[in-house]
């Protein structure tokens, strides 16, 4: 190990300006990335990667879910939470489905259960490479929520139509009975793991809190944790990661302090900027050993990137289906039960969720998990063919549909919701707001011997005065000043809950300040 590491450590440096040259060319780095790997594995002397699936599962999932679980909106998540189950779940479901007909009809030796195990492969689209094309376009509010959702779950649901396929493939069975407990479990066992011990974990921050240092590597611990036992008891790690994730994003400042929350904000951002380049980048270089593979059981070349190039069509044209009849769908049972809007987006934002179908990390990772012989004696079929498509439909869908998206958002001119209020008018709600907090706390205060200097104090933080504040004569006053933030704070946590059509983007700016002018205070004491 010792002799690859500066191997790693230069692979790093790579990441780190490949990711620098994507956003100077307004490119998704994913695709430079995955390019940039398959490049340096054709290098002479390169040290031949092989990513086992556990590092993947393990090493690598459980963070990049916890963090998008982390930093997702609650409010926006819950209210289209309709449209993503559907995308998360019949899509995915929908996608297999038409990949097993597809492949066992046009590829040799391809049974529906092997065609299956294909679709829940390469059915779930990659949030980072979506996330990363979103940067340079300007999209509704509700399409990036809706994919931002679909993200967190989607990984579940295919791993569990994975899991499923494996099963009949290695018995020869499937009973649908126990089909359904089995899912019905990976998903209750999923949820019940990850809220408790979410809630576990947030008794472990109270108990063990004596530094920021200690609630970070918590925090880091957590998902790893969620993640290992969930699997250990047959459910779903995707599923449990996720909603711990959420639970604890929305009691973080019940057992955070400001400084942890900017501090952690700072690490996970290295974190998972060094995760993400890595994955990628692996992909490419895990190219040669694929091919390697695919040539040992004689399989033409030629005929297995047809055959990828063919999965990958299917995948883009069920998911333009999926959309459209789930649009259509929510139109019309809007007559008879309320949905979060019912008018029809139209065929535009059919084309753009069908052209967010790249593929990632996760697919590849699902396809190197599958194991070498279904029994002692017998090898498992077409395993080299299904990791070549695999490679092929990631590569394929970034380089198409990643470098394309950019153009056809611009191109085909979405139309305007009207979801939420202009940011603009949100930030003259959200000032006026957070002003009047401080001046109902400041009326209470009228006649304390503190209320001259606490009142100074306040219209320095109301106009964003880089004078500076002295407390040290005054330790009552950063009491008092510290209960004023709190109630600025608690203000903006109910408005974002009560008010759907304020950006809760926004609002996270304002509580991001909130945390800095108490850790500052703090920081005198």
């Amino acid at each position: 190990m010792h002799e690859v590491f500066p191997f790693y450590l230069i692979l790093i440096l790579v990441i780190i300006f490949l990711i620098v040259l994507a956003n100077k060319l307004k490119v998704a780095y994913p695709v430079l990335l995955v390019l940039g790997g398959l490049g340096i594995s054709f290098i002479p002397g390169v040290p031949v990667i092989h990513i086992a699936p556990e590092l993947i599962f393990t090493i690598f999932l459980p963070p990049l879910l916890y963090e998008a679980a982390w930093n997702i909106s609650w409010k926006e998540l819950w209210r289209w939470r309709r449209v993503i189950t559907g995308f998360a779940f019949g899509m995915v479901f929908f996608t297999a489905l038409s990949v097993a007909f597809v492949a066992n009809y046009f590829i040799p030796g391809f049974s529906i259960a092997l065609g299956f195990l294909l679709g829940g492969i390469v059915s779930p689209p990659d949030a980072v490479s979506a996330g990363a094309i979103m940067k340079f376009v300007k999209i509704p509010k509700r399409m990036s929520a809706v994919l931002e959702g679909e993200s967190l779950l989607n990984d579940a649901s295919s791993l569990i139509i994975f899991r499923f396929a494996l099963i009949t493939l290695g018995t020869g069975q499937f009973f649908a009975g126990q089909a359904l407990l089995s899912f019905a479990w990976m998903i209750v066992g999923g949820l019940a793991v990850g809220l408790a011990l979410g809630w576990i974990f947030i008794k472990l921050h109270k108990l063990l809190h004596s530094n920021d240092n200690v609630d970070i590597v918590l925090t880091i611990i957590a998902p790893y944790v969620m993640y290992i036992l969930a699997e250990e008891v047959e459910s779903s790690g995707v599923i449990a990661v996720v909603s711990g994730g959420l639970f604890l994003s929305a009691k973080r400042y019940l057992f955070l302090t400001s400084s942890t929350r900017l501090r952690g904000l700072n690490v996970w951002e290295s974190l998972i900027f060094v995760m993400n380049g890595l994955v990628f980048m692996l992909i490419g270089l895990d190219l040669p050993e694929i091919v390697h593979s695919l040539r040992a059981e004689s399989v033409s070349l030629t005929s297995a990137v047809g055959y990828g190039l063919l999965i990958t069509l299917v995948l883009i044209i069920s998911r333009f289906v999926f959309a459209l009849l789930t649009m259509l769908f929510t139109v019309v049972a809007s007559r008879y039960v309320k949905v979060a809007d019912a008018r029809n987006p139209g065929y535009k934002t059919a084309v753009v969720f069908a052209w967010t179908g790249m593929r990632g990390v996760v697919s590849l990772a699902a396809a190197l998990s599958i194991p070498l012989y279904i029994s002692d004696s017998v090898p498992f079929p077409q395993r080299s063919l299904i990791l070549f498509i695999t490679f092929v439909v990631i590569l394929s869908t970034l380089l198409i549909q990643g470098l394309t998206l950019p153009l056809l958002i611009k191109k085909i001119k979405l139309n305007d919701f009207d979801d939420h209020i202009d940011e603009k008018e949100t930030e003259r709600y959200l000032d006026a707001g957070i002003n009047a907090q401080a001046k109902a706390y400041l009326a209470g205060m009228q006649g304390h011997a503190l209320y001259p200097e606490l009142e100074k104090i306040t219209q320095h933080w109301i106009e964003n005065s880089t004078e500076v504040k002295d407390y040290e004569s005054l330790p009552q006053l950063r009491v008092e000043y510290r209960n004023l933030l709190e109630k600025q704070r608690q203000w903006l946590l109910k408005e974002n809950n009560n008010n759907e059509r304020i950006d809760e983007e926004v609002v996270r700016k304002y509580l991001a300040l909130i945390d800095t002018e108490e850790n500052r205070i703090r920081g005198e004491e």
